[in-house]
């Protein structure tokens, strides 16, 4: 099947579409096709009562001129509206004011408020021969990577026959534990087809699966209450929905119950932070990987952004995003400017070597993009964003090992709401669970307590790192003005001082 058939339209007609979009004098000019299927399932009180079906389908058309960026988007894909779009998104470009730098600097969270960014002057991009005439230009199609596969289509699958599956994990969890209230549990996937065009000449289609589950239970003991939510997320079909699947979720959800119920909130003060593997990623995707985001440092806005080069922490660190982890959340085969999906590396050795680039800060800089040009839908620019964001395995034995070399310090595996502010670097991070070390073993559970401290003094301070790599894959969604699919990582880290808010 052609590629181009699913949105109607022809490879003449996507010509036509860049140089209308073009005319007004851009530079660049992108089509971004999607059709996008969603359904979601949701249990509760043991009755799987509710669902959801909706799709997303349009296109959306970029055109650069120096410094500015015209964006429009229509939600049909009929030549007459897609026109309209490129017409107009070539006369904002041609209208709107540049970008000057210099903008205040931003607070936020993954759900925060982020600026758009804006396109670099013509010559830098036209040095790095990503820019010339889409007249000129033959249509060509990428090479095809495979980073998540289908081998049960979502589409062929009885959408009845998950609903077993739901009651399943609720009865597994309420056999496990005696003490559970309530359970809520909610199965959700979506299926998008991209098609992608631009000035170069280049098509490039995408087929990207995602399937998730959250599981959000309620203990009672006594009249105390305790609450856990664990889910997770894959790129990949109707597979997903599987046996393994059901037992990790049951058993992540009743453990450490114990734990919770005689957790304490413990005396705080600057002391030794062990963060576990897996989930604790989350701080590096909050507290550095935004920071390395090449529109926050293009801008100055960023703590990173004259530290290229430099030393930023202990030699033998190695952190990563990673487009390429099988399955991920955040694996792309192609980011959303149709750049093929990389493995980038930020920080080698200890040495800060790459901002996470879209094509615009690509060209500002004078480097080849990395793939981290990202959109939430067609009604959206792509911005500079996250893949699958970790810190390397270390040579620096086991979690036990890091742990024993504590005289007195927090052990912490579950971060919640946290909160950075980009250009400074300081962060703060409730802690979910986590447990008291002393004389170099876990004592105390511990809850109501926030980990406070600064991007660039955490690298720096970072003692030990584990042999443990392990990637979450939990339903992380990273909101940067508008909402992508992530996923995070890190093995057992020992950071030697941080602020813990406890009594």
């Amino acid at each position: 099947m052609n590629p181009c058939d699913r949105f109607g339209v022809s490879e003449e007609q996507l010509r036509a579409l860049v140089a209308e979009g073009l005319r007004a004098g851009g530079d660049w000019c992108d089509l971004y096709f999607e059709d996008t299927s969603y359904h979601d399932l949701l249990l509760r009180d043991g009755v799987v009562g509710s669902g959801g079906y909706h799709v997303d389908y349009g296109c959306g058309i970029r055109v650069l001129k120096g410094e500015k960026t015209g964006y429009a988007y229509a939600e049909s894909t009929d030549y007459q509206s897609l026109r309209s779009a490129a017409i107009a998104a070539g006369s904002i470009a041609a209208t709107v004011a540049p970008f000057r730098g210099g903008q205040p600097r931003q607070t936020s969270g993954c759900a925060g408020p982020f600026p758009q960014t804006t396109s670099a002057g013509p010559s830098l991009l036209r040095s790095r021969g990503w820019l010339r005439s889409a007249e000129a230009a033959a249509v060509s199609t990428p090479p095809v990577a495979a980073y998540y596969n289908e081998l049960l289509p979502w589409e062929d699958a009885e959408v009845a026959g998950f609903i077993p599956f739901l009651k399943r994990i609720e009865a597994g969890i309420r056999a496990r534990d005696s003490r559970v209230l309530k359970v809520v549990a909610i199965l959700s996937y979506s299926v998008s087809d991209i098609l992608m065009y631009n000035s170069l000449g280049e098509l490039t289609t995408d087929h990207r699966p995602l399937g998730s589950i959250s599981v959000q239970v309620i203990f009672q003991q006594g009249k105390r209450t305790e609450n856990n939510t664990v889910s997770r997320s894959l790129r990949m079909g109707a597979e997903f929905v599987s046996d393994a699947v059901l037992e990790d979720l049951v058993s992540r959800t009743v453990e450490g119950m114990d734990a919770r119920f005689e957790a304490r909130r413990p005396k705080g003060g600057q002391m030794p932070v062990v963060m576990g593997a897996g989930a604790s990623g989350i701080l590096l995707h909050e507290a550095m990987g935004h920071a390395f985001e090449a529109d926050f440092n293009r801008k100055g806005q960023s703590i990173f952004s004259d530290r290229m080069g430099q030393r930023i922490c202990r030699p033998g660190i190695n952190i990563l995003d990673d487009a390429t982890v099988p399955a991920s959340r955040g694996a792309c085969n192609y980011d959303d400017e149709g750049v093929p999906g990389q493995k980038t590396y930020m920080v080698t050795d200890g040495v800060l070597t790459s901002y996470l680039h879209d094509r615009i800060s690509a060209g500002f800089y004078g480097v080849a993009p990395t793939g981290n040009g990202r959109r939430e839908s067609f009604r959206y620019n792509p911005i500079p964003r996250m893949r699958t964001t970790y810190m390397e395995s270390g040579p620096d034995g086991t979690r036990e090992d890091l742990i024993a070399s504590v005289k007195r310090g927090i052990y912490v595996d579950q971060f919640a709401n946290g909160q950075v502010k980009i250009g400074e670097g300081d962060f703060t991070f409730f802690v979910k669970s986590g447990f008291l070390i002393e004389g170099g073993r876990l004592t105390m559970p511990v809850k109501d307590i926030n980990i406070i401290g600064n991007g660039p003094q955490a690298l720096a301070d970072i003692q030990a790192v584990a042999g443990d790599l392990r990637i979450d894959e939990g339903t992380w969604t990273c909101g940067k003005e508008q909402s992508v699919a992530v996923s995070c990582g890190i093995p057992s880290v020992l950071i030697g001082n941080l602020t813990v808010g406890g009594e």
